[in-house]
């Protein structure tokens, strides 16, 4: 009687082991299928890679910096031409151009 019970359990065991196995073959299968299929959603969008993101980022704040510099040169200019036009006197007589 006690060697029927062993080999009863011994097949209780094969038989789960084999359903365990048999589970994860089709656990691992459906990833693999999902994966395929998210895959190919994403390849028909039109996404940027992080490379490229991160290159056009450091393009626009290099240029960014650089119209920043610009407007505090052009301020510059701007403020040196109105105290050297406003400094110069007008000759007695002379007509203003128009």
């Amino acid at each position: 009687m006690m060697q029927t019970d062993n080999r009863f359990l011994d097949d209780i065991a094969k038989l789960a082991t084999s359903a365990l196995g048999t589970l994860q073959s089709a656990r691992d299968e459906a990833q693999a299928r999902i994966r395929d299929q998210f895959e190919r959603m994403i390849a028909g969008m039109d996404l940027v890679k992080r490379e490229e993101f991160e290159a056009v980022r450091a393009m626009a704040q290099k240029a960014r910096r650089e119209n920043e510099a610009l407007a505090r040169r052009v301020a510059e200019l701007e403020q040196a031409f109105a105290k050297s036009k406003g400094g110069a006197k007008a000759r007695p007589g002379a007509k203003k151009k128009v």
